[in-house]
């Protein structure tokens, strides 16, 4: 079965109720059983809360007087930024500085993310910041739904009742979608197999209720893959988490998106060399985005037509932003470091 055919019966599954992929055989599921409990082994457990980054961010010559904007961040650890050790390391922060320097305003941050958290527990984050109406809610969900074994289908339900909460209220929001935990050395196979054929899956039926919900899904992938080969430096100390690079890398990738949706300079090219622009149904593109990271689903039309045969046109894109994020921390005698300037 594909990894389209497979999103279809979770985005099926999650509006009607039922089950997702279908369940492992006896002697396969004692051998994943098995390798689980070694994995949670290695991958020792939290200890620590992450940085907490609340606050306002103002990127280097950005004038601290003018009207802030509002980001508010939900969903796990990935979001919440455990791993590193300074608030200006996590990826919302990350994602507050480089908006403030597109925008040239100081962006206020709340971070509701919450280490540990699944897809379950976007309900009471949504209820968190619904009465701050924020002008932008970036969401990264889905990695702790996959080593729990929650089935997609209701991952995808509680990610959907989310976003209809949020865009009800016509907030502008992105979707960070399950990054690819194949890649995560400490999974031996042929766990890490199945992690990753579950995380992908997972991730390209995020990307589809997404779209359905008029937000934007931006594919994380396996964002981490190549770098980890090279370099051990993109994960933290556990082997799990991203470093502050890897969720430097992560924060670059989200931050084209985050600055499209609230209307700032982007520059949109084809995914990859040999990915078109074309429009596609959107299982299979959210199918194609799930192992591109960096790549966003976006709604189409085909002969003014917004959906076929085959349900919902999309097609795949990858955004550049006008500027970097900037760095942290000085780089010379005439650089004024991004900083925080006010917490809440």
């Amino acid at each position: 079965m594909s990894r389209a055919s497979r999103a279809r019966r979770v985005v099926t599954a999650a509006a009607f109720g039922t089950g997702g992929i279908g369940a492992l055989s006896a002697a396969a599921a004692g051998v994943i059983y098995g390798q689980t409990k070694l994995a949670r082994r290695r991958i020792q457990p939290a200890e620590a809360l992450p940085p907490r980054a609340d606050g306002v961010w103002l990127a280097p010559g950005v004038p601290a007087d003018r009207p802030p904007l509002l980001l508010a961040m939900l969903g796990d650890s990935s979001a919440a930024g455990y791993g590193v050790h300074r608030d200006s390391e996590t990826p919302a922060a990350q994602v507050a500085l480089g908006l403030s320097a597109l925008a040239r305003r100081p962006v206020r941050l709340h971070n509701v993310a919450v280490v540990g958290a699944q897809s379950s527990a976007l309900a009471s984050q949504v209820a968190l910041v619904l009465a701050e109406q924020p002008d932008l809610v970036v969401i990264m969900i889905g990695a702790n739904d996959v080593t729990h074994r929650i089935r997609a289908a209701e991952s995808v339900r509680h990610l959907s009742l989310a976003l209809a909460a949020l865009t009800e209220q016509n907030l502008q929001v992105v979707v960070g979608t399950c990054p690819d935990l194949g890649t995560v050395r400490p999974i031996g196979q042929p766990l890490r197999w199945l992690a990753r054929r579950m995380s992908r899956t997972l991730a390209a039926a995020q990307a589809v209720a997404v779209v359905a919900a008029g937000a934007r899904a931006v594919s994380l992938g396996d964002i981490l893959g190549p770098e980890f080969a090279s370099s051990r430096d993109y994960f933290s100390d556990d082997q799990f988490h991203p470093s502050a690079l890897g969720y430097a890398r992560a924060a670059e990738v989200l931050l084209p998106s985050a600055a499209a949706a609230l209307g700032l300079s982007t520059v949109s090219e084809p995914a990859a060399p040999f990915t078109s622009t074309r429009a596609r149904p959107v299982v299979k593109a959210a199918a194609k985005a799930a192992s591109l990271p960096g790549t966003e689903v976006v709604p189409a039309e085909v002969r003014g037509e917004r959906a076929g045969r085959r349900g919902p046109w999309a097609r795949l894109l990858r955004r550049r932003a006008a500027t970097v994020i900037p760095p942290t921390s000085s780089g010379g005698a005439n650089f004024t470091p991004a900083t925080m300037v006010g917490s809440d």
